[in-house]
This record gives C-alpha cells, sequence and structure tokens, in this order.
C-alpha cells in the first residue's frame, strides 16, 4: 500500500509528539533532582510513557465502548503519538498501518492491555524510584517485558501474513511512524531491563559479601 503524504498532518502530529516528549521529560526531570543521570532518564521516560498510555487514550466517556470500537477509537502506542484522537489523526496514521482506520481485534485488545496494565505500572515504578522502594526493579522488569510483548504482538502477527496492512513504500511512514516510533518502546525498555540486571547483580553480590563475612 503506498499513499501521499500531506506536510499539514505531518507536522501536527509531530508537534504533538514533540510536546508530549517536553512535557514528561520535563516532569521526570524535576521528580529526579538530586538522583542520578540513569535514574533521571528513567524518570523521564516513564512520565512520557505514562502520559501516552493515559492522556492520549482517554476515551469519550460520554460513549459506550462498543460505539467507539465500531468507530475505530483504538490507537497504539506510536498510533497514538502520531494520530491524537481526531477523525484526521486517525486517518494520518492509517497511512502506515492500515489497521488503525478499521477494527482489529489483536490491537483493540493489546491496547486495552497496555494502557491499563502498563499505564498503570509506570505510575508505580515512577513512586518507587522517587522513594526508592525495594520493589523497583520487580515492577522496572515487568513494565519493560509487557512493553516489548505488545511490541510484539502488534506487529508480529502482520509480518506472518507478509504485511499487508503496513506502508512499506513511503519513507516517511515506514522509517518515521512504523520503524522510528516503535523502536522506542524497544530501545529504552531494553536499557532499563540492562539496569535492573545490574543493580541486582550489585545488591546479589552485596548480600554474598556480607553473608561471608559472618561466616
Amino acid at each position: 500500500m503506498d499513499a501521499g503524504w500531506e506536510p499539514g498532518a505531518v507536522g501536527a502530529s509531530l508537534l504533538l509528539c514533540a510536546a508530549l516528549l517536553g512535557a514528561g521529560c520535563a516532569l521526570g526531570l524535576r521528580l529526579g533532582r538530586g538522583r542520578g543521570a540513569a535514574d533521571r532518564g528513567a524518570l523521564a521516560w516513564l512520565c512520557y510513557d505514562a502520559l501516552v498510555h493515559f492522556a492520549l487514550t482517554q476515551m469519550d466517556n460520554k460513549r459506550e465502548f462498543t460505539q467507539r470500537v465500531t468507530e475505530s477509537q483504538e490507537d497504539t502506542r506510536a498510533g497514538i503519538l502520531m494520530a491524537g484522537h481526531s477523525p484526521e489523526g486517525r486517518k494520518e496514521y492509517g497511512k502506515a498501518d492500515a489497521r488503525w482506520l478499521y477494527f482489529d481485534p489483536t490491537i483493540v485488545s493489546l491496547e486495552m492491555l497496555t494502557v491499563v496494565v502498563d499505564g498503570s505500572l509506570a505510575l508505580v515504578l515512577i513512586y518507587a524510584i522517587v522513594k526508592e522502594k525495594y520493589y523497583r526493579h520487580f515492577i522496572q522488569i515487568t513494565l519493560c517485558v509487557c512493553e516489548l510483548y505488545g511490541g510484539w504482538m502488534t506487529f508480529a502477527p502482520d509480518w506472518l501474513m507478509g504485511s499487508p496492512n503496513l506502508n512499506t513504500n513511503n519513507w516517511l511512514y515506514f522509517w518515521v511512524y512504523l520503524v522510528f516510533f516503535n523502536s522506542v518502546w524497544v530501545l529504552i525498555p531494553g536499557l532499563l531491563l540492562w539496569q535492573s540486571l545490574v543493580e541486582l547483580k550489585k545488591m546479589h553480590f552485596k548480600g554474598t559479601s556480607s553473608r561471608k563475612k559472618f561466616q
């Protein structure tokens, strides 16, 4: 599938992305004052992540769920970023992935999961980092695995069918909308998983060394 792109719609979508990123980073860096660079970066990402999952996935409370489904009100994380809620926004991201123009049960199921679970976990993790809770890395690993699973299940079914719904011919829709924006939810969760592994390793060796001193 191929489609031309409209500069106005693209510009508005990218502006929305920049605004959300700026708000998330500002809030995260403020919450992380006095903490290390890694934690400040994690908080900035988590605030941005929570904004995406909650602020842009808020459904119109005046409509019933079945009506929203019928009218294709569901978006993915990347689709949310690029599309927003207006019909024009969904149409814009739909040029990259046609599944956002109609009811796709796999995508709707995943988005129901990510909005409720991932969004809530992001908020819990922000609290755990700021308050230095013992369960911080348990929540961090859980959230990252959920994010990676969501990304895989968003695209793997379509890949197995030869990507009939994905626009791989237009460089903007493929490389920017599909590759870049979805890769963010692979790269950063991967880095946070690595951070958790390193921290858990430190705690393990610290505990082992302490036990040896008392033997």
